[in-house]
């Protein structure tokens, strides 16, 4: 019996090492895991960084994944790729890094364990997840227990400022 497939929207970022390089490569290696394949893939943008401001701009973008794999197993196989990059996990969370890859959404589960939460915790605020998720999937409804939390993604992207972030145009 096979598992049944899920769509998972995972989160793409690098702010070192030829960014736009980084989130390419990651993308290719995501289209090697097993018992996965890649539906749909954002634009690029170049968006201001989160925590200190003394880092380079990232480099984000959110792809659509149809998998067969269980959350965890996703979410080891996506460390994985980010090990293989040369990520290095630091005390400082939201320093630059050569690649971060979240899982954004995992079909329509609530995941709340020690290593993940889906929907992924911060979503909600962050332009450069909502605004590269509406542009693939802007009519998809955020999983929620309650009924009056359940938000499209279409609503978010509208009504959160870009923060000067801008869509890359690669030739």
């Amino acid at each position: 019996m096979h598992p049944l497939t899920t769509i998972a929207y995972i989160g793409l970022g690098s702010n070192l090492v030829e960014p736009i390089k980084q989130v390419q490569d990651a993308i290719e290696e995501i289209k090697k895991l097993a018992h996965s394949h890649i539906i749909n893939v954002s634009s690029l943008y170049l968006s201001k960084p989160m925590g200190p401001q003394d880092q380079d701009d990232y480099v984000n973008a959110v792809l659509a994944l149809e998998t067969k794999l269980a959350p965890l197993e996703l979410l080891d196989a996506l460390q994985s790729i980010e090990n293989k990059a040369g990520r290095v996990r630091k005390e400082n969370r939201w320093g630059a890094r050569i690649l971060d890859l979240d899982i954004i959404l995992f079909g329509n589960e609530i995941i709340n364990t020690e290593r993940l939460i889906v929907p992924h915790y911060g979503m909600k605020t962050r332009e450069f997840v909502l605004l590269p998720l509406a542009e693939i999937a802007a009519d998809l409804m955020l999983p929620s227990s309650v009924a009056a939390d359940r938000q499209s993604i279409k609503f978010l992207s509208q009504n959160i400022a870009n923060n000067a972030m801008v869509k890359l145009t690669l030739s």
